[in-house]
């Protein structure tokens, strides 16, 4: 009974088309959502900023998925790269979305437009990059 039951949730999940082990990375199966739309977003905060606003923001940003649906993965760091290349930017904010439609609900969410206050006066700079994932 047990591995009939397993064996029929092995089933249900291939037929969503799961690609992950977290319920935000279950995809439909369908050919054109196979791809995955990143949106990588860099911080480069001014002289300003305070520690403390800095991790109030990361915090905030950190709080965005569980208020956006449509956000199927995140992930975050701050920057340890040895070749000193970053030209200041010390935050990386990783996000995954099925769609393209997904992405923009996220834009225009009152959660993100609140994000987007939250930020004012301590940016020097921010970088977004979009594309569709390829291997």
């Amino acid at each position: 009974m047990k591995t009939n039951l397993i064996s029929i949730l092995l089933v249900v999940c291939f037929a969503l088309g799961c690609t992950g082990t977290g319920a935000k990375q279950c995809y439909r199966a369908d050919a054109e959502s196979k791809r995955v739309l990143r949106h990588c977003v860099l911080f480069k905060f001014n002289a300003e900023t305070t520690p403390l606003k800095v991790k109030e923001i990361e915090a905030a940003f950190r709080a965005l998925p569980s208020k956006i649906s449509g956000i199927a993965d995140f992930e975050w760091g701050t920057d340890v790269s040895p070749e000193k290349l970053s030209q200041g930017y010390t935050h990386c904010f990783f996000l995954t979305f099925p769609t393209e439609t997904q992405r923009d609900i996220y834009l225009t969410h009152p959660a993100h437009k609140e994000f987007g206050a939250l930020l004012k006066g301590h940016l020097e700079k921010v970088l977004v990059v979009d594309y569709w994932a390829q291997r």
